[in-house]
């Protein structure tokens, strides 16, 4: 059974939506036909639209529908926590990863104590770094590979950072450490990551385990490999290349391996898959799929002491897996100075941002509103959520029952008003950190994930809104025995329109029912671009 990500996220509870049609033309006053038109069709018999359009310059109200109705916003969310990050951090902030030891280094190379790594909040820790000094972005990001049914792994080597830190402990002088490894994971204090694990600030590989598959000949085990090699987390596989026509039946067991930390902690990769499968998203193998790292800090220290023995780094009384242990640490911020033997600084900030908004990535949205929370002196995901809410209703103005999160990311029913999104777009508008908010938006037709919206075949008149739509999706849906509910379906962003002004807009849908087909989540991604696209060639 695969685990369901932001697309297809199973919930325990279905909330009532309250929702009616929209789709009569009487309910849609000064809207385009073909905007009426696509709200009219039968799959949103049962649906609520909503829409905002504001000129961004004049203040021109350009739509208006239902825009002070709480809709389900998905990851619109993160347009909100990334602005915050963005002005607060600075697009030009760097994460800083030092690793210290702790007792004196012989001259035979001897580190007589421990060696600490202590955790950033780098949520990429060097693994997505191009040689150009850039961030690795696929527009099918792991992440989401279990939920989309397949992703594009990018190429750097997601081991990067602690191999380079390991290096940095060498070239320090040190061969042997007699003590242990330990990973400094407190700088925020771990929150629940949609009941999957806590999530740390120290990562690796962003806390996943790739495995990659390809079929062999009908009858004979497919081939099945994985990353990061570690002796932390083994994958078994016993994968059956089946006949043609015979599909594909691939489970990951456990879906949340809870062994992390233990010696023979291992996955299975079990079930069938046809000779002549077509992958889903990319259309050619590999198939990729993931298991979490529910224990990162157990997986970081495993991996950190690997990356040392590959630098000539010895940790002869440490066992290479165990639980990482920080009962013996110091203070935090404690250090003695002079004690530092590495240190990893990260890409800019900015380059984060990309990461987060283009491919959506939750944890990253997560963890970046606990580190807008360390800054204004909090630690807790509770506690800074509340400081974000002091903040957007008393410095950006927005009120308080127009909006309500659960996370940084926009996990459940996370809710705003159209009238709420526009005024935080604005006011993104307005700060100097705006560029590079911008420039971190998926942009339709071209990439991240609104790079496949670009179904304008029957009207080419929309084509040329093609790397002129700037928007952050949003998706919230749930699932019982009557198949899925997309019970919210969001766009919202900014619109450089044919006639050469910059509209921003929400674009809301609720309580679409899908039933088993999961196809008509992707018809509702379309429609919702070709709005966008009309909006682009009208406004």
């Amino acid at each position: 059974m695969r685990r369901t990500g932001q697309l297809l996220t199973i919930a325990a509870t279905l909330l009532a939506t309250g929702c009616s049609h929209s789709g009569s033309s009487e309910q849609t006053p000064g809207l385009p036909e073909d905007i009426v038109a696509i709200f009219n069709k039968p799959l949103y018999d049962d649906s609520t639209w909503g829409l905002r359009v504001v000129d961004i310059d004049t203040g021109e109200l350009v739509y208006d529908l239902r825009s002070d109705e709480n809709f389900y916003i998905g990851s619109v969310r993160k347009m909100f926590t990334l602005g915050e990050a963005l002005g607060t951090l600075g697009p030009d902030f760097r994460f800083h990863t030092p690793v210290y030891r702790r007792g004196d280094i012989t001259s035979e190379g001897v580190l007589e104590g421990d060696l600490v790594l202590v955790a950033s909040g780098d949520f990429t820790m060097g693994g997505r770094r191009n040689a150009d000094e850039t961030m690795a972005i696929s527009d099918y990001d792991h992440n989401e590979a279990d939920s989309l049914g397949n992703a594009e792994l990018t190429k750097p080597d997601p081991l990067w950072g602690y191999d380079s830190l390991a290096r940095q402990v060498a070239a320090s002088g040190v061969r042997t450490v007699t003590g242990e490894v330990i990973i400094d994971d407190r700088l925020f204090r771990p929150f629940d990551f949609r009941g999957e694990f806590n999530v740390r600030p120290i990562f690796v590989n962003d806390d996943v385990v790739d495995v990659i598959i390809h079929p062999a000949r009908p009858g004979e085990l497919a081939s099945v490999s994985h990353r990061p090699q570690s002796q932390a987390f083994a994958v078994d596989a016993n994968l059956l290349t089946a006949s043609a026509g015979e599909g594909e039946s691939v489970a990951l067991l456990p879906e949340l391996p809870g062994c992390i930390g233990a010696p023979g902690c291992a996955g299975n990769v079990i079930g069938r898959i046809a000779v002549d499968y077509t992958p889903p998203l990319t259309g050619a193998f590999p198939l990729v799929q993931v298991f979490r790292i529910v224990e990162p800090a157990n997986y970081a220290r495993t991996v950190f002491i690997e990356a040392l023995a590959r630098a000539g780094v010895s940790v002869p009384n440490a066992p290479v897996v165990a639980a990482n242990n920080t009962a013996t640490l110091p203070a935090k911020n404690a250090y003695r100075a002079g004690t530092m033997l590495a240190e990893l600084v990260s890409l800019p900030y900015s380059e984060y941002a990309k990461f987060v908004m283009k491919v959506s990535y939750n944890i990253g949205s997560d963890t970046s509103l606990m580190l807008w929370g360390l800054a204004g002196g909090v630690d807790g995901m509770d506690e800074s959520l509340a400081l974000e809410r002091e903040y957007i209703t008393q410095v950006i103005g927005i009120e308080g029952d127009e909006f309500e999160f659960f996370d940084g990311s926009g996990g459940g029913p996370a809710t705003a008003t159209n009238t709420a999104v526009l005024q935080m777009l604005k006011h993104n508008s307005e700060q100097a950190v705006f560029p590079e908010f911008f420039d971190a938006l998926p942009v339709m037709g071209v990439d991240g994930s609104l790079a496949f919206v670009t179904d304008f075949a029957a009207d080419p008149t929309l084509a040329g809104a093609r790397g002129n739509v700037f928007a952050k999706p949003g998706t919230y849906a749930t699932g019982d025995e009557d198949g899925i509910l997309l019970r919210g379906q969001s766009f919202a962003g900014y619109i450089d329109t044919r006639s050469g002004r910059r509209l921003m807009y929400a674009l809301r849908v609720d309580n679409v029912p899908l039933g088993d087909d999961v196809q008509r989540m992707i018809e509702v991604f379309q429609d919702q671009g070709r709005v966008s696209a009309v909006i682009w060639r009208d406004g």
